[in-house]
């Protein structure tokens, strides 16, 4: 086996966990893999495959394309672990990768709970993103699972679990292991579940027989393609995470680019249009979610003004506990500024007016921006306040390109007004 480099002891590695087998139950070893996916079953995981843990070479090649094309934009991290397609770089001890699959509400499924809740004028957040954080509730479930292993072989296990902040290449490794395709739109996808689910892997020390790679399920196909609000997509198979809603309103932590903000709408964390037009969902609504990961009330019903005004301590309370810790209050209230000014309301103009006092100038630019944005129409006070405070920003803002911003937005209510 060779060793990448990694500490040599199990405990000075993370995410490193020795499973001792508990009394009796130990299979023989042609019964290990579907003992396994009844295993994983049970723990709750909707699909589950093997892979073999040599580098994913073809993969690692698109992935270093990707990278020196610049497509990944300020995501840093991905440059820094350069290893993503070496599944033994995590654990040299390694011997098969385990890929499983955890499912949660999407598409019609999530509309009828908005619906269901009334909650229709909830700030738009992306499926996934709206239950129990993902990485704590599927990693307990890989524990489950390294647990069960150990039983099922009848001695310890050393195994690691990731959970998309290890570096690696998830959706090959599903690939390979049989659970998906890669889609057109770079999501992977399972017949019969969809694309609303999130992957995780288990790399045991523990030879089983991997999995058939599933083939590409799309055909000529190209619905994601067309709909990506932002046209994200190079090509088939090829993003460019600059353009990308996700990337935008998630990763990046700067000024968001002022063509792009328009075509955003009102989505304030993520974007499922790829996968809300894609056949493979539609045909199966009726698979089950994870309760694990069911929508929170608090999250359907957050508003864009609510957003926009968050306090630090109201930050805490709404994102504790949910893949919504990815982003900073200042890039939410950002996001909401940005909405506020695509939704068409002029009722949005005072919460956008007081957003221009935020110590933030990331705030107070998009602010900006979005008050040029909005459909005064008969209402020439409103209008005439929001060109006063604009023109205060234009003389006193320490930051040149929220002046900038302001400037813009005053020539924008001139040509409206």
């Amino acid at each position: 086996m060779t060793n990448l480099g990694l500490p040599t002891s199990p405990a000075e590695r993370a995410g490193v966990s020795r499973y001792e087998p508990r009394t009796g139950g130990a299979r023989p070893a042609e019964d290990w893999r579907s003992s396994i996916v009844a295993a994983a079953s049970q723990i709750g995981f909707a699909r589950t495959g093997f892979a073999s843990v040599a580098p994913f070479s073809e993969a690692g090649a698109h992935f270093r394309e990707f990278i020196a094309r610049s497509r990944h934009g300020s995501m840093g991290y991905l440059e820094r672990h350069g290893q993503r397609h070496a599944p033994q770089s995590l654990l040299p001890e390694a011997h098969t990768l385990i890929s499983v699959a955890l499912a949660y509400a999407g598409g019609s499924r999530l509309v009828q709970l908005r619906k269901s809740a009334a909650l229709e004028g909830g700030a738009p957040i992306a499926a996934y993103a709206l239950g129990s954080d993902y990485h704590r509730v599927v990693k307990l479930k890989l524990a489950e699972l390294g647990q069960a292993c150990a039983d099922i072989v009848g001695r310890a296990v050393l195994a690691r679990s990731c959970v998309d902040t290890a570096p690696l290449l998830e959706r090959e490794a599903a690939r390979q292991a049989g659970v998906g395709f890669i889609g057109k739109s770079s999501m992977s996808i399972i017949p019969g579940v969809g694309s609303y689910f999130l992957t995780g892997e288990l790399l045991v020390d523990t030879a089983i027989e991997p999995g058939t790679a599933l083939p590409d399920g799309c055909g000529r196909c190209r619905l994601c393609l067309d709909a990506c609000p932002t046209g994200a997509f190079v090509d088939a198979y090829t993003l460019d995470a600059r353009r990308c809603i996700a990337y935008l309103t998630i990763e990046h932590r700067g000024v968001i680019p002022r063509e792009l903000r328009a075509l955003i709408g009102m989505r304030v964390f993520g974007c499922d249009v790829c996968q809300d037009v894609c056949p493979y969902n539609a045909a199966a609504e009726k698979h089950p979610a994870s309760p694990d990961l069911a929508p929170r009330p608090e999250l359907l019903a957050v508003s864009l003004p609510e957003l926009l005004e968050l306090s630090a301590s109201g930050y805490r309370r709404l994102v504790r506990g949910s893949a919504l810790e990815r982003a900073t209050r200042r890039m939410l209230q950002r996001n909401a500024a940005v909405a506020l000014g695509n939704s068409g309301r002029s009722e949005a103009a005072p919460a956008l007016l007081q957003a221009l006092g935020s110590s933030s100038d990331l705030v107070r630019g998009h602010a900006a921006w979005a008050l040029g944005q909005l459909p005064f129409g008969e209402l020439p006070s409103e209008r005439a306040e929001a060109a006063r405070a604009l023109a205060a920003l234009t003389r006193h803002d320490t930051a040149t390109w929220v002046r900038d911003e302001a400037e813009e937005a005053l020539a924008t209510l001139a040509k409206l007004g």
